[in-house]
Parts: C-alpha cells; structure tokens; sequence
C-alpha cells in the first residue's frame, strides 16, 4: 500500500476549499498513521509552467506547510492532471509492485480525477478516504457538488473504494 498526496501545495490549500480545516485535519491524520505503519508516503506537486504561480521556484509551489514531506519522501512534478502521465511515478510502483494507493490531495474535480480514473486505467486498486480530498467552486458546481458528486457517486464502486477515515485507518493499521 502506498499513500499518494497530490497538489497539496501552498498556492491551492486555502480557505477556499470545501471543508478546508477538516480537509487539512483528515489529510494530517492519514499520513501521520501511514508513517507509524511504515506505508510509503509520495508526494506530487503540478507544475504549471513558467509565468504561472503555480510553477518551480514560486513559494506557492511548495507543499503545503502541515503536510511536509520527510527528507526521504519522493516527490513526482506533473504538467498535467493525472499523476501517473510522464512523472516516473507509475514505473517506481511498478518497480515495486505495488497495486494498492490511497489518494488524497487536491482538486478534487482536476488532479484526483485525473489521477484516480488513470491509476484505475493502470490497474491500481484505490481508496479515497473521505473528506481527504477538495476544490473551490467552479463557474458549473460549488465545491461541495463538485466533492459530492465525485466521491459519492462518480468514483465509488467504479475507479475507487471512497471510504470513512476510520476504516481507511483502520486498513493502514491492518
């Protein structure tokens, strides 16, 4: 099992998001308990490109304060959604066989779907914990449609296995 943490970054993990104090809260406990458990915790940070905030080099880009990586935790950059597309990520987990990822991070209407659609195209079993995992509004959803209709009805039981924090604890553990 491997914990992914995707886009938590500076720029993006504000006020503005669904839930934000539980989002931040739940995403803590998650990689605090995947530490204790020894499950490998990975980090992926998009990159926008030059000129954008969201770009190497911008304090923004960094990741978020109270998800720090430690110092032997891999980080993979992206210029796209899905976390898997030209990152090295999917060869490290193949290398290691791993098939099994929990996703949590950020947005949820852009890089988790991406990443949650394409990890389920590459045969990765997956857990979304819940509330682990957020947006802003859009011009089409406000962020909490937007978070209800990924994890309660797109995700679940087709890409994913969105489940309580409790239960996913309880498997880390397990």
């Amino acid at each position: 099992m491997v914990l992914l943490v995707v886009d938590a970054q500076k720029l993006i993990t504000n006020e503005k998001l669904f839930k934000f104090d539980g989002f931040v809260s739940n995403v803590k406990k998650v990689i605090a308990t995947a530490r204790e458990n020894n499950i490998e915790v990975i980090y992926v940070r998009h990159d926008d490109g030059v000129g954008s905030e969201l770009t190497k080099g911008n304090d923004g880009f960094e990741i978020y304060e109270e998800f720090q990586p430690m110092k032997n935790e891999k980080i993979f950059d992206k210029q796209v959604n899905s976390a898997f597309r030209g990152t090295g990520l999917l060869e490290h987990l193949t290398d290691k066989g791993e098939k099994n990822l929990i996703i949590v991070g950020l947005q949820t209407d852009y890089c988790i779907d991406a990443t949650i659609k394409c990890g389920f195209e590459h045969g990765f079993n997956i857990i979304v914990p819940a509330y682990t995992n957020s947006t802003d509004d859009n011009e089409f959803m406000t962020a909490e449609q937007s978070y209800k209709y990924y994890n309660e009805f797109m995700w679940n039981g087709r890409y994913a296995e969105c489940i309580s924090i409790e239960e996913t604890i309880k498997r880390i553990k397990g």
